[in-house]
């Protein structure tokens, strides 16, 4: 399934998040809808790139710059320090252009 940035954010007023979304994806979606905990433990069970992506942005968010510094390291970016609403809508377009049509 095709979503754009505009769909994802319209799929937050859903119970759940889209059925093909990754983790990692997941977690973006979880955290839009404020729910740190369960977008934390869907980053934390992708174990790729992308994950650790999310999971760096999430800790960012949380206020632990070490630790984000070390997940950012593990997805193989340079730490964010821009504002978190950009990372989280550039992490939400890189993920739904990755995901298989």
């Amino acid at each position: 399934m095709t979503m754009d940035l505009a769909g994802f954010r319209q799929s937050l007023d859903a119970p759940a998040p889209p059925t093909f979304a990754s983790l990692a994806l997941q977690g973006l979606w979880w955290d839009g809808k404020g729910d740190w905990d369960q977008a934390h433990r869907c980053a934390q069970d992708q174990d790729d790139a992308p994950g650790a992506a999310v999971h760096a942005y999430l800790h960012r968010k949380e206020g632990d710059p070490a630790n984000a510094r070390y997940w950012y390291a593990r997805a193989g970016r340079r730490p964010v320090d821009g504002a978190l609403e950009d990372e989280w809508t550039a992490l939400v377009c890189e993920l739904l252009a990755a995901e298989p049509p």
